[in-house]
């Protein structure tokens, strides 16, 4: 078992690696493998090129490694948190209350004066993303202290979210042109759309967020075991619950703020972990789940690229196979 999770692991890193470059040559200018090598170790290199593969390609694809990683660990600790197996950002309303806050900022940040105020429209959109994930996360957190049943969590989670949904459609019709337009290419989806400058936050928010998702590895296997018994074993269930939330809001927040809503990572690449490890270790399932969300996002992106579609359609495309297997695989679930 161990040598087969050893390759594995061994095979996913190289793919990740393999789409990452593959990533940076796809694209409406066709560039070569030895361009992007000579674009990044600083060698000759046609300027125009470099520019293209530093500036806007590499970001790009630094982008969906830190989304794919990001949903998909994000979803793997609310699928435990919650115990249920159809848990994710998007299904939650996870990734519509972070949408709120971002139409909240979008949509009135004309009125503050602060529309295209650089690192501070960047700081707003971010803060008012992980104040609307966190407030739908704790308040589904709440609902699932006082009921039990994951099906019926699962259907207040999507009501809360469609709730959230048509309190952003009201802000919508009544915002003017300008602003709604931004608004509406942000819920499309992008990974191309994040500057340098606003890595330099996305970055250091997911390293944060995976960073506490990593420091709650053993607690999150003893919530396996159902939280009376995690009781017993002297676990602190409401630290662990808040770090947990923290890293999700950190983790989904950020991307939501930055690259849109995007569906299905995080509630199928957790399901896609599981059943290429045959195991519910956090320890393995973790960093299988951020490689397999990196690869998957990238494989995303190429595609989009390709058939110039939005990045939605594509990880909808994607995720839903899996989402439907796991609902045939657990149908006696409620």
């Amino acid at each position: 078992m161990q040598t087969r999770n050893t390759i594995l692991f061994t095979l996913l890193a190289i793919l990740c690696l393999a789409l990452f470059a593959v990533d940076m040559m796809v694209g409406s200018v066709g560039i070569t493998a030895s361009d992007v090598w000579a674009a990044l170790t600083g060698n000759n290199c046609d300027p125009i090129k470099a520019k293209i593969i530093i500036d806007i390609r590499l970001i790009k694809a630094l982008m969906a490694i830190l989304s794919g990683a990001a949903l998909s660990v994000s979803g793997l600790q609310m699928q435990t948190l919650f115990r249920n197996p159809l848990a994710g950002p998007y299904v939650l309303g996870v990734s519509s209350g972070a949408s709120l806050g971002v139409a909240i900022f979008i949509l009135g940040a004309p009125l503050l004066g602060i529309a295209g105020s650089g690192m501070l429209s960047t700081l707003g959109i971010a803060g008012a993303a992980w104040i609307g994930a966190a407030a739908i996360l704790t308040a589904v957190a709440a609902v699932s202290r006082r009921i039990k049943d994951i099906m019926v969590i699962l259907i207040l989670g999507m009501m809360i979210g469609s709730a959230v949904s048509a309190i952003v459609q009201i802000m919508q019709y009544m915002s003017n042109e300008e602003s709604l337009k931004s608004f509406v290419v942000w819920t499309m989806g992008s990974l191309g759309d994040v500057t340098t400058s606003q890595l330099r936050l996305v970055a250091p928010a997911i390293a944060a967020g995976l960073i506490i998702a990593i420091a709650v590895i053993k607690p999150m296997n003893l919530l396996l075991l159902g939280e009376p018994y995690a009781r017993t074993m002297g676990l602190n269930i409401a630290r662990t619950r808040g770090l947990i939330l923290l890293s999700t809001t950190l983790l989904a927040g950020t991307i939501t703020a930055f690259c849109g809503p995007i569906g299905f990572i995080g509630l199928a690449m957790p399901h896609l972990s599981r059943m290429l490890l045959r195991d519910a270790d956090h320890r393995k399932l973790m960093p299988a789940a951020a490689l397999i969300g990196a690869v998957s996002m990238l494989m995303c992106d190429i595609l989009s690229k390709i058939f110039t579609l939005p990045i939605n359609t594509i990880t909808a495309l994607l995720g839903i196979p899996i989402v439907i297997w796991v609902v045939v695989k657990n149908k006696n679930i409620a």
